[in-house]
């Protein structure tokens, strides 16, 4: 039995959860469920945006399935204490074309890799008399880390090649490091091919030539930046799905947030909560049922006659869980 945390969180997340679990429930996987708290919600109720119940939860399960929250200024962040308490030292962010999209490129397939844990985001920030300052912590273990499970999921996943992204023109220092740990670890895949690019230029090239990436690898603050970058090309966050991965837990998410604008409606895209499950069940070695989920994704998305009102259709999200759950059963 694979013990799924289930942790919905605010508005549409609660929502895109629910066309997940209708999909999950009709696989012939032996699944067990615990709910658990996160966000703005959790944080009227509790006093806490993430409360330990549902570090333990997460901790103790095979996998954990997040939805969405609403960022309070001055609140915990739900998500980002869950990838520290868990060590998901990798968010792993899909950048694929989807038929039926607003995808401005069609042929676009690649990964891109950040690391979670460190960088600008590392929470050493203060303010002083002059204004404010933070600390960028680039280190050597966390960079070999990262740049190993790239290198990794390229061997595991037929990919051809990693691409480094870094500013080591202007920042000599920390990236000097990670760009010199890139290559040594580089040494030990000689069948991946490597190569690296500044960070401006990279952003450049997603809008110019983004087929050239296939598995690229950096910094947390560049990662965020590019990742989002990325969502403008395959028709934006509600296409998007995530992985935060670490040596003993993986947390998976849809990228785009709560969307209170839309919540309570039922009209939000499901297509990222979906992937993202697909990525769990993957990650959960049921290899099987995550492409027949992403297959029958593609063959709802390719109809168009049951998609959401952001896909240019009138369907309900539970609407479209169904015709993708339907798909599942044709193809059995």
């Amino acid at each position: 039995m694979k013990k799924i945390a289930i942790i919905p969180g605010d508005g549409v997340g609660k929502e895109v959860m629910r066309a997940a679990l209708l999909i999950l429930d009709d696989l012939d996987i032996n699944f067990d469920f615990t709910p658990a708290m996160a966000g703005h919600e959790c944080f009227e109720k509790t006093g806490t945006t993430i409360p330990e119940e549902t570090i333990k939860i997460a901790r103790k399960s095979d996998a954990a399935l997040f939805g969405a929250v609403t960022t309070v200024p001055g609140q915990k962040s739900a998500i980002i204490t869950l990838r520290k308490e868990l060590d998901l030292f990798a968010n792993l962010r899909p950048v694929k074309s989807y038929p039926g999209t607003k995808s401005i490129f069609s042929d676009l397939d690649f990964v891109i890799v950040r690391e979670n844990t460190e960088g600008l985001y590392s929470g050493q920030e203060e303010y002083t008399p002059h204004g404010a300052q933070a600390q960028r912590v680039i280190t050597k273990k966390a960079s070999r880390r990262i740049c190993r499970f790239a290198f990794d999921y390229a061997l595991r996943n037929g990919r051809k090649k990693v691409t480094a992204v870094h500013k080591a023109n202007v920042l000599k220092k920390t990236d000097g490091v990670f760009k010199q740990v890139f290559y040594e670890v580089a040494q030990e895949y000689p069948d991946i091919s490597t190569e690296d690019y500044y960070v401006d230029a990279t952003a450049m090239y997603l809008v110019t030539k983004p087929q050239i990436f296939d598995v690229v690898v950096t910094s947390n603050l560049f990662g965020d930046i590019l990742s989002d970058e990325g969502a403008g090309l395959v028709g934006g966050l509600g296409m998007v799905p995530s992985a935060n991965i670490g040596d003993s837990n993986g947390l998976f998410e849809p990228v785009h947030g709560s969307a209170p604008d839309i919540a309570g409606q039922g009209i939000s895209n499901p297509s990222a909560m979906l992937l993202s499950t697909s990525m769990m069940l993957k990650y959960l070695d049921e290899d099987e049922y995550a492409e027949k989920l992403e297959n029958a994704l593609i063959d709802v998305l390719k109809e168009g006659k049951y998609v959401t009102p952001d896909l240019g259709g009138t369907s309900k999200t539970m609407e479209m869980a169904e015709a993708v759950r339907m798909k599942i059963k044709d193809q059995n």
